[in-house]
Protein backbone atom coordinates (compact mmCIF):
# COMPACT_ATOMS: atom_id res chain seq x y z
CA UNK A 1 0.00 0.00 0.00
CA UNK A 2 1.52 3.39 -1.05
CA UNK A 3 1.89 6.13 1.77
CA UNK A 4 -0.75 8.07 0.08
CA UNK A 5 -3.40 5.08 -0.18
CA UNK A 6 -2.61 4.52 4.13
CA UNK A 7 -2.92 8.64 4.30
CA UNK A 8 -6.83 7.77 2.89
CA UNK A 9 -7.84 5.17 4.30
CA UNK A 10 -6.51 6.50 7.79
CA UNK A 11 -7.99 9.98 6.88
CA UNK A 12 -11.87 7.96 6.26
CA UNK A 13 -12.22 7.04 9.27
CA UNK A 14 -12.41 9.95 11.40
CA UNK A 15 -14.06 11.53 8.39
CA UNK A 16 -16.61 9.13 8.18
CA UNK A 17 -16.98 9.10 12.45
CA UNK A 18 -17.74 12.84 12.25
CA UNK A 19 -20.18 12.68 9.36
CA UNK A 20 -22.72 9.84 10.47
CA UNK A 21 -22.02 11.37 13.92
CA UNK A 22 -23.70 14.81 13.13
CA UNK A 23 -26.21 13.20 10.33
CA UNK A 24 -27.83 10.81 12.55
CA UNK A 25 -27.51 13.75 15.90
CA UNK A 26 -28.63 17.02 14.32
CA UNK A 27 -30.84 15.41 11.08
CA UNK A 28 -32.24 11.59 11.70
CA UNK A 29 -32.56 12.06 15.43
CA UNK A 30 -34.61 15.14 15.25
CA UNK A 31 -36.60 14.34 12.43
CA UNK A 32 -38.07 10.67 14.30
CA UNK A 33 -38.62 12.49 17.23
CA UNK A 34 -40.84 15.17 14.95
CA UNK A 35 -42.74 12.73 12.93
CA UNK A 36 -42.84 9.76 15.01
CA UNK A 37 -46.85 11.18 16.28
CA UNK A 38 -47.70 12.07 12.64
CA UNK A 39 -46.58 8.10 11.01
CA UNK A 40 -47.32 6.43 14.44
CA UNK A 41 -45.83 3.57 16.63
CA UNK A 42 -46.40 1.01 13.52
CA UNK A 43 -44.20 2.29 11.06
CA UNK A 44 -41.56 3.68 13.64
CA UNK A 45 -38.81 1.19 12.59
CA UNK A 46 -39.90 1.17 9.17
CA UNK A 47 -39.17 5.10 8.68
CA UNK A 48 -36.01 4.50 11.19
CA UNK A 49 -34.29 1.77 8.64
CA UNK A 50 -35.18 3.95 5.59
CA UNK A 51 -33.24 6.97 7.00
CA UNK A 52 -30.49 4.84 8.49
CA UNK A 53 -30.01 3.86 5.22
CA UNK A 54 -30.11 7.43 3.83
CA UNK A 55 -27.37 8.55 6.16
CA UNK A 56 -25.19 5.25 5.37
CA UNK A 57 -25.75 6.17 2.21
CA UNK A 58 -24.73 9.89 2.46
CA UNK A 59 -21.66 9.32 5.34
CA UNK A 60 -20.52 6.37 1.99
CA UNK A 61 -20.80 9.45 -0.12
CA UNK A 62 -18.68 12.17 2.60
CA UNK A 63 -16.14 9.61 3.09
CA UNK A 64 -15.64 8.62 -0.76
CA UNK A 65 -15.83 11.97 -1.89
CA UNK A 66 -13.30 13.05 0.25
CA UNK A 67 -11.04 10.33 -0.18
CA UNK A 68 -10.54 10.41 -3.53
CA UNK A 69 -9.33 8.70 -6.03
CA UNK A 70 -9.83 5.76 -3.74
CA UNK A 71 -13.06 6.53 -2.66
CA UNK A 72 -13.93 2.87 -2.20
CA UNK A 73 -10.96 2.11 0.08
CA UNK A 74 -12.32 4.66 1.89
CA UNK A 75 -15.51 3.73 2.14
CA UNK A 76 -14.54 0.26 2.68
CA UNK A 77 -12.18 1.05 5.99
CA UNK A 78 -14.81 3.18 7.90
CA UNK A 79 -17.36 0.45 6.95
CA UNK A 80 -14.83 -1.86 8.77
CA UNK A 81 -14.48 0.35 11.72
CA UNK A 82 -18.53 -0.10 12.14
CA UNK A 83 -18.48 -3.59 12.71
CA UNK A 84 -16.67 -3.67 16.06
CA UNK A 85 -18.85 -2.26 18.24
CA UNK A 86 -22.71 -2.10 18.74
CA UNK A 87 -23.66 0.41 16.79
CA UNK A 88 -27.40 0.99 17.76
CA UNK A 89 -27.77 3.60 19.37
CA UNK A 90 -26.79 5.87 16.05
CA UNK A 91 -27.74 3.54 12.95
CA UNK A 92 -29.06 0.00 13.36
CA UNK A 93 -26.19 -1.30 13.41
CA UNK A 94 -24.55 -4.36 15.59
CA UNK A 95 -22.42 -7.27 13.55
CA UNK A 96 -21.30 -8.47 17.43
CA UNK A 97 -25.13 -9.26 17.92
CA UNK A 98 -25.29 -11.09 14.66
CA UNK A 99 -22.14 -12.92 14.96
CA UNK A 100 -24.24 -14.14 18.33
CA UNK A 101 -27.36 -14.82 16.55
CA UNK A 102 -25.71 -17.01 14.14
CA UNK A 103 -23.86 -18.99 16.88
CA UNK A 104 -27.24 -19.53 18.54
CA UNK A 105 -28.72 -20.89 15.03
CA UNK A 106 -25.79 -22.96 14.45
CA UNK A 107 -25.68 -24.40 18.18
CA UNK A 108 -29.78 -25.89 17.49
CA UNK A 109 -31.94 -23.71 18.71
CA UNK A 110 -34.18 -23.13 15.70
CA UNK A 111 -35.99 -19.99 17.65
CA UNK A 112 -32.74 -17.94 16.72
CA UNK A 113 -33.20 -18.19 13.12
CA UNK A 114 -36.05 -15.76 12.11
CA UNK A 115 -34.22 -13.18 14.10
CA UNK A 116 -30.82 -13.88 12.26
CA UNK A 117 -32.65 -13.74 8.70
CA UNK A 118 -34.03 -10.13 9.54
CA UNK A 119 -31.25 -8.98 11.27
CA UNK A 120 -28.70 -10.48 8.31
CA UNK A 121 -30.87 -8.70 5.95
CA UNK A 122 -30.80 -5.24 7.57
CA UNK A 123 -26.60 -5.29 8.25
CA UNK A 124 -26.56 -6.16 4.54
CA UNK A 125 -28.99 -3.29 3.75
CA UNK A 126 -27.30 -0.90 5.60
CA UNK A 127 -23.73 -1.81 4.46
CA UNK A 128 -24.78 -2.16 1.00
CA UNK A 129 -26.37 1.66 1.41
CA UNK A 130 -22.84 3.07 2.91
CA UNK A 131 -20.88 1.01 -0.33
CA UNK A 132 -23.27 2.43 -2.71
CA UNK A 133 -23.30 6.26 -1.48
CA UNK A 134 -18.96 5.61 -1.88
CA UNK A 135 -19.60 4.50 -5.10
CA UNK A 136 -21.54 7.47 -6.17
CA UNK A 137 -18.87 9.61 -4.77
CA UNK A 138 -16.39 8.71 -7.59
CA UNK A 139 -15.19 10.81 -10.03
CA UNK A 140 -17.23 10.94 -13.05
CA UNK A 141 -15.78 8.73 -16.21
CA UNK A 142 -14.72 10.48 -19.22
CA UNK A 143 -17.60 9.46 -22.30
CA UNK A 144 -15.68 7.92 -24.96
CA UNK A 145 -16.45 9.91 -28.30
CA UNK A 146 -16.37 8.23 -31.41
CA UNK A 147 -15.10 11.58 -33.21
CA UNK A 148 -11.34 12.74 -32.84
CA UNK A 149 -9.43 15.37 -30.50
CA UNK A 150 -9.08 17.84 -32.97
Amino acid sequence: MTRQRLLIALRSIPIGWVSLGLMVFLLEHPLLHFAGPFIGAQWIATATLGLDCAVMAATGWVVGRLARPCSMLGALVFAATLTVWDMSFMVGINVPWLLRLVVHALSGDSSYLSSLVSTAASQVLLFGCLLGGGMLSRAPVKPVSIRGDG
